[in-house]
Order: C-alpha cells, then sequence, then structure tokens
C-alpha cells in the first residue's frame, strides 16, 4: 500500500534585513501602486500558522541576503539581526550579501546561528576546504530530505575584495551531480531541495543540466513568481524581495516522488498581527536608532525605486547627489536591487540608509571614451549575456550626464550603438571627470587618478536633498532599446 506524505515548503528570500514594515511596489490593474508590507515578525506569524496546519512537515529555508541593506543591519554587522532570524526557526540557509562583512565577521556570524549555512561553492584559498556544509539532513513528515546550499559565486568576481578575502567561490553547478547521487544512493533521501542563491535565469539553466533535483529554491534577481516553473522535473519558485513575500509550496510525496504540489505567493500584509516576541527584538535593535533613522530630511514629489532594469529615479537621485558632491558632469553606481520604494512625501534618514547602506565615499576618476565604451559592454554582458552562467549584474549599471544607444540582442561587445556625453558623441580619445561609488561603478581597471573624497554616500543625498528641500526626480532616458 502507498504512503502519500503532505510535505510544506516555506521560502524567503533576499530579505535584506527590512525588519519591519516598509513601502512597497505592486503592479496592479496595469499601473504601480504603493502600500505597507514586509518584516520579520509578521513572518513569524505566517510560519506559526503554517506549522500549526502541518506540525510534523514544514521545511523553512532562508535563500540568503538577509544580513545586509539596512542600517541596523550593517551597524551591528548582522549581530542585531542573529536573536531575530533564530526565533523564526529556519532549517537552512545560504548566502551572498552576508560576506559584505568579510568572511571572518561572517563566520562569527554563522556560529551563533541555530540553524545551518549551507554553500557547495564557497572555499578556503589555502585549503580548497569548503567553508560552510554542502548540505544538511532533516526528517519531515516521515521523509528524509537532503538540502544543497549554493551561494552567489559573484562574490570574488565583481564585488570589492575585501568581500572575499581568503575564499573563492565556483558556480556550484559541477559539484550537484555528485553530491545528489551520495544523498540519494547512500544517504537514501526521499527529496532533494536545492537552496540556490545564483539568480533565476541561471537556476532554469541549472535545473535543464543537472538530474535529480525535486525542489529548487531561486533568489538574486527579486522575481516574484506567482505559478511554480518546472524544468526537467524540478520545481522552481522565487518570492520576491525585502520580505514582502513568502513563497510556499504543498507536494504530495509517494515512494520518493512528487505527484502533487500546490503553490502560494503570499503577500506579508499590513493586516497581519505580528509576532510580538519577534516584534519586541525588532524594537530592542533598532531602539537606540529611531530617532535618527525616522528624522525627515525632504520631500520628493515623484516616487522614488529602483525596480527597473534600464533606469531607476532612486539611483537618479543617488546619481544627482553624487555628480553634485564631486562637481563632475558624469556619474556612475551600481545596478543594485535592494532599496525599498519611497512613495511621494517625506524622506528620512531610514530611506537614505536604505538606498546605500554601505555608505561608500564618493570618489572621482579620469577614464577616456574608449574605457567608458568598453565599460559599458562589459555590463551590458554581465547584465543580458545570452549565457545565463555568464551574467554577473545586477541591473543595468546606473549612468546619468551621458546617453547611450544599445541593442540588447548583438554579441557581447557590439551591444552600444552609440554613445553621447552631454550633447557631444563620445570621442574615444578624450579623457572625461567621472564622480563614482564603489568599484562595482568603475572597476579599478578603468581610469586614472582615482581618488575617494571626503564626503560619503549618506552625506552627499542628505546634503542634496536639504539643498531642494523638495526634490522631483525624473527618468532620462539615459539607456535606449533601439
Amino acid at each position: 500500500m502507498k504512503t502519500t506524505r503532505q510535505l510544506t515548503v516555506l521560502q524567503m528570500n533576499d530579505t535584506h534585513a527590512y525588519l519591519n514594515l516598509h513601502p512597497e511596489i505592486f503592479i496592479e490593474t496595469g499601473g504601480a501602486c504603493y502600500r505597507h508590507a514586509g518584516g520579520y515578525a509578521r513572518i513569524a506569524t505566517l510560519f506559526k500558522q503554517i506549522r500549526e496546519q502541518n506540525p510534523q512537515g514544514v521545511v523553512t529555508l532562508d535563500n540568503g541576503d538577509t544580513f545586509h541593506g539596512t542600517y541596523p543591519a550593517v551597524h551591528s554587522k548582522v549581530e542585531a539581526l542573529v536573536p531575530i532570524v533564530n526565533a523564526l526557526n529556519l532549517d537552512g540557509m545560504t548566502a551572498h550579501w552576508e560576506f559584505a562583512y568579510g568572511p571572518a565577521q561572517f563566520e562569527k556570524i554563522v556560529s551563533m546561528l541555530t540553524y545551518p549555512m549551507l554553500a557547495n561553492n564557497c572555499y578556503r584559498k589555502k585549503t580548497t576546504e569548503l567553508v560552510f556544509p554542502s548540505h544538511t539532513i532533516i526528517e519531515r513528515a516521515g521523509l528524509k530530505i537532503g538540502i544543497i546550499g549554493i551561494s552567489e559565486h559573484i562574490v570574488d568576481k565583481t564585488m570589492p575584495p575585501q568581500f572575499s578575502k581568503g575564499i573563492y567561490f565556483t558556480l556550484g553547478n559541477k559539484e550537484l551531480p555528485s553530491l545528489i547521487h551520495t544523498l540519494r544512493t547512500i544517504e537514501k533521501v526521499d527529496l532533494v531541495i536545492v537552496l540556490s542563491h545564483v539568480g533565476f535565469p541561471q537556476e532554469v539553466k541549472l535545473a535543464n543540466e543537472v538530474n535529480g533535483i525535486d525542489i529548487l529554491l531561486s533568489a538574486h534577481t527579486h522575481n516574484r513568481i506567482a505559478e511554480p516553473v518546472i524544468v526537467n522535473d524540478t520545481i522552481l519558485i522565487q518570492s520576491g524581495c525585502h520580505g514582502s513575500f513568502i513563497g510556499r509550496l504543498d507536494v504530495e510525496v509517494e515512494q520518493g516522488r512528487i505527484i502533487r504540489h500546490r503553490h502560494e505567493l503570499i503577500e506579508v500584509t499590513e493586516e497581519i498581527e505580528p509576532d510580538l516576541k519577534v516584534q519586541a527584538m525588532i524594537n530592542s535593535a533598532i531602539k537606540s536608532d529611531r530617532e535618527m533613522l525616522e528624522t525627515v530630511i525632504g520631500q520628493t514629489e515623484t516616487a522614488l525605486n529602483r525596480y527597473a532594469q534600464l533606469e531607476s529615479t532612486m539611483d537618479n537621485l543617488l546619481l544627482e547627489a553624487i555628480r553634485d558632491a564631486a562637481g563632475a558632469s558624469l556619474a556612475f553606481s551600481n545596478g543594485w536591487r535592494y532599496g525599498a520604494p519611497i512613495p511621494p512625501g517625506p524622506i528620512t534618514m531610514n530611506d537614505l540608509w536604505n538606498i546605500i547602506p554601505t555608505n561608500p565615499p564618493i570618489s572621482t576618476v579620469e577614464i577616456t571614451g574608449e574605457e567608458l565604451l568598453t565599460m559599458l559592454e562589459e555590463n551590458l554582458e554581465h547584465t543580458f549575456s545570452f549565457d545565463p552562467y555568464k551574467q554577473m549584474g545586477g541591473y543595468v549599471k546606473r549612468c546619468l550626464g551621458m546617453k547611450m544607444y544599445v541593442k540588447l540582442e548583438n554579441p557581447n561587445g557590439m551591444r552600444v550603438q552609440d554613445l553621447f556625453i552631454g550633447n557631444e558623441r563620445v570621442d574615444k580619445t578624450k579623457k572625461y571627470f567621472a564622480s563614482f561609488v564603489t568599484i562595482q561603478g568603475i572597476p579599478r581597471k578603468y581610469g586614472t587618478n582615482r581618488r575617494d573624497l571626503e564626503i560619503k554616500a549618506i552625506d552627499a543625498l542628505k546634503q542634496y536633498i536639504v539643498k531642494k528641500g523638495t526634490i522631483s526626480i525624473e527618468l532620462h532616458g539615459t539607456v535606449q532599446i533601439i
């Protein structure tokens, strides 16, 4: 007689340390609207309610990008978050921005967690040993479940070098088949779940290439997947960002096979009652900084968000502040995905820290027209490569003071059709004075006379907004697809 097991898998991904309710953007009835969502106390309530429905049959996993993105996380080097995430009773996690504090601090944080950090692709340079376990095995609903983690592989490739001091990353795909074989044949697991943070396009390719994955929890690209994607008999889900959603996947399992599944992308709404214990921890974590973070510094007439691939109002504000502080005609920053929207109305210090929580110095450089073209082509390839495994960025690099015309379908190095600096076509031989933040704005291999200014990004934003009083930030059509 066949026995059917009922299992529920809960996913949170890319929460970026958004402790409390925050504004979120939703595309509904053909347009954008804003409402409050998220917060770990409300997530804790949802987890508790779902566990009560199936007490022995819930697996709760975190895809990472959890420990970075807001002031409390960055300024406590995650330590303020540890009791909060431990209270969620997770079964495992993988990582990306968690490495921003340096591997030593990250390993210290992991030692304080009550659940395992999993990464089959993060190695120590000196010994080639794994920094974290590649997998864990748990039992739920009478099932033996193998969970394999894959951390984001770009940490040592496109991010600041201190993030990966003493460690290196592979893509993690080549390690999977032997791990799955071991779990299936030696450990005799009933299900294999892959907990990945390499991005939805990459994970679709990975699922196509690697057999034996039952469920793949996807992350990094902030996709709100309303219906699961089935690839090579693997069920893929991803659940937005900032903790505004959690993913719920209910499966029925017979003899080591999923015979039915049901999925729900659950909005973490303001109406959900926050868990009192977790909310108290959050209140304690932000108590000393609450007054500073709630300080209003100006107003915005336009909504500020960075949920667009080519250009965004939030990043145009950042670029205006960078350019103004440096006295430059050009400004560049990375195409970060994280950063909750700011609806029209007051702008607080908390909003500024959400825009750029790393608070780097404003930097300047002299860069030739030819270098600009090469840099932009490189960024377009990192963003839109035909091979998902070569996609290593966020959104398109943010730029101000130029206009670029591109054909995205063209091969690597051939996408930029024309580039104008101000009103003039770029001169490959000319040097341009540019401002930027972080090496993701302008990598070190480009330009000369690189210099960090005294002013940092948060102060530059504050200075710019206070000077304006009320801002109105528009899109400029900086990147034109032709």
